[in-house]
């Protein structure tokens, strides 16, 4: 079920409780906050993030960027408003705003992963986002950039890695100063998580959102991150929203049944209604 730009947040994310009905590419929405003139009546923009297209297109054994133009062609015949792209360097930006405007695609985030728990390489990737986010702004009007810092290990079967109390610290004074030089260019930073940053009490998690400036460091809530990380927790994500719901800025969303991720968007293990309240 799709709604048009003049529905309400509210109203959309109430109606998903009661409805079966599928939605194409339904798995992950990226719900951004409204910035500039499109911001004026609180309509809904409602945009796909990239990984589910990846995901999709290596089931059929494509190459969702071997061809931006029918990737995104795709989208846009979803139905979709806006498509939150993985950029790493102005190079990207370059080659998706084209094609975005070419198929009315808007651009109001981007994704990006990096490391900064480290202090070397933390400086070297504060530079790489603030000149992509430069372009990305000039370009397609972009207003925030969603960071998931680099964990020390994606790979979840050899045993957990863990960074030290040395390094949270590390990051966080890193993404302070990011989100700090962002807001001086009118943009927003969004922290974004998976399960591994809940790990050990959450304290990875925490530590960035306490240790930041709420002005310099906003929420992008992946609810079923949330949920999947705390041990499929619903009390878990609800005590989050209730403490940092003020920063979310964004809300990356997806659902389950019984655990295992569905394709179509409907009642599940999370009470998206609930959330919209």
């Amino acid at each position: 079920m799709l709604h048009d730009g003049h529905a309400s947040r509210r109203n959309f994310l109430g109606g998903l409780g009661a409805t079966s009905a599928a939605v194409l590419m339904s798995d992950l929405f990226a719900l951004g906050k409204a910035f500039g003139e499109a911001a004026g009546d609180d309509g809904l923009h409602v945009a796909s993030n990239a990984y589910p297209w990846y995901t999709y297109y290596r089931r059929e054994n494509r190459d969702f960027n071997a061809d931006l133009d029918a990737g995104l062609a795709d989208v846009a015949a979803a139905g979709l408003q806006g498509f939150e792209a993985l950029l790493g360097s102005p190079d990207d930006v370059a080659r998706y705003a084209p094609l975005l405007k070419k198929h009315g695609l808007e651009m109001r985030s981007f994704y990006i992963g990096l490391p900064l728990h480290d202090k070397e390489a933390a400086n070297a990737s504060i530079e790489q986002i603030l000149v992509t986010a430069d372009k990305a702004k000039a370009e397609l009007n972009t207003g925030i950039v969603v960071i998931n810092p680099a964990p020390l290990s994606w790979n979840r079967e050899t045993g957990r890695a863990d960074k030290t109390d040395e390094q949270l610290e590390v990051q966080a004074d890193a993404l302070n100063r990011l989100g700090a030089a962002l807001r001086e260019r009118g943009m927003v930073l969004a922290l974004h998580n998976h399960d591994m940053e809940l790990r050990n009490a959450a304290r990875e998690f925490q530590h960035m959102m306490l240790a930041t400036d709420p002005n310099n460091l906003t929420l992008c809530l992946d609810a079923h991150w949330m949920y999947r990380g705390s041990g499929n927790s619903q009390v878990f994500l609800f005590d989050i929203v209730k403490l940092y719901g003020k920063r979310v800025s964004e809300i990356h969303f997806r659902q389950s049944q019984d655990g295992v991720w569905t394709e179509a968007f409907g009642p599940g293990d999370i009470d998206y209604a609930r959330l919209a309240r």
